[in-house]
């Protein structure tokens, strides 16, 4: 009777570990990334002045619309008039000298065999120098125009000024952006993936979309992907186009789950049930009462719960929390 009792109370016998454990099924499958990006228009543009100088005019002001070669500002053309004067009357004489020239050589001509053949010659030189000298004069006068025409700043594309930094009396130069001007119909999302994800996105894929500030979700498309990564960032351009048109404001923070991946049928566990192994990665099964060490392939991805692709089988049971569980341990669990 006391060697029963001394078998019942003893010391060393290990106390089991209760864990907790979930049965491996197959299932459906959906991997998302989830970004943040900002709203912006697919055609958007920085203007600024051709030349250098000082606003006399400013005639837009932010969150306005205006139609391609609208007048948005003008720049002081009191010197560039005076060039273009000069020019005109440069022409005016040259035009004179044009028609003096003309005179001289058609008088010549009737005076036939009483005038000597260098000097109808020389008449009909000065009506062909006449004539370029017009022509440059011309030339001279439409460049001036031209250079006058630049002082003018006007809207290269239809569209709205969502930025604005110019006042009448600023000296303006072509370095500086005075406002941006983008098409607000045709709104994207701009966002950057991660380098480490990079592989995983691709034209074409589905995104659920959610404005800052809202609850209410729209759907959208990946648009383009950029050919190459940042070195500075680390991160991937990408374009999200919406699939219906909406009306936002350019800068908005917006939400993106874009669709990487979605499977009818597929193995997952918990990323708190993994354990690093030798470089490799590893889960604990519960078996016979003990934990026991299995190497597994997993999907790595920004997400509570992994795909597991080589490892397990449908209806092996996984410790689902790997902290402090070793190979062998003794443990209490719902497994079979």
């Amino acid at each position: 009777m006391l060697a029963g009792g001394l078998a019942y109370l003893q010391p060393w016998t290990p106390a089991l570990v209760p864990v907790a454990v979930e049965q491996v099924t197959m299932a459906p499958v959906t991997r998302l990334l989830a970004v943040n990006g900002r709203i912006a228009a697919v055609h958007s543009v920085d203007v600024r002045v051709l030349i250098s100088g000082s606003l006399t005019h400013v005639a837009v002001i932010e969150g306005q619309r205006v139609d391609a070669g609208q007048v948005l500002a003008r720049i002081d053309t009191t010197a560039q008039d005076a060039v273009v004067r000069q020019a005109l009357a440069g022409l005016d004489a040259a035009l004179v000298a044009e028609e003096q020239a003309r005179a001289t050589y058609a008088r010549s001509l009737e005076l036939g065999p009483n005038i000597s053949a260098v000097a109808l010659e020389a008449d009909r030189r000065a009506v062909q120098s006449a004539i370029q000298e017009v022509a440059r004069m011309t030339a001279l006068l439409e460049q001036a125009q031209v250079q006058l025409d630049r002082h003018t700043l006007r809207a290269p594309i239809a569209g709205t000024i969502v930025a604005m930094n110019a006042e009448v009396g600023q000296i303006a130069d072509t370095a500086t952006v005075l406002m941006t001007l983008a098409d607000l119909d045709d709104l994207i999302v701009e966002t950057d993936v991660d380098e480490a994800y990079a592989s995983q996105v691709a034209v074409g894929q589905p995104t659920v979309l959610r404005f800052s500030g809202e609850t209410q979700t729209r759907t959208g498309t990946v648009r383009t992907v950029a050919g190459r990564v940042d070195a500075a960032t680390g991160g991937l351009s990408v374009r999200i186009g919406f699939d219906t048109a909406v009306s936002a404001p350019v800068g908005l923070t917006v939400t993106a789950n874009i669709l990487v991946d979605q499977r009818d049928a597929a193995m997952t566990v918990p990323r708190t049930a993994l354990q690093s192994e030798n470089g490799g990665t590893a889960v604990f099964l519960a078996r016979d009462g003990a934990a026991r060490l299995q190497p597994v392939s997993v999907i790595d991805w920004p997400a509570a719960r992994l795909v597991v692709t080589e490892g397990l089988s449908p209806g092996d049971w996984v410790i689902i929390d790997a902290t402090s569980v070793s190979d062998g341990l003794r443990i209490r669990s719902d497994a079979p």
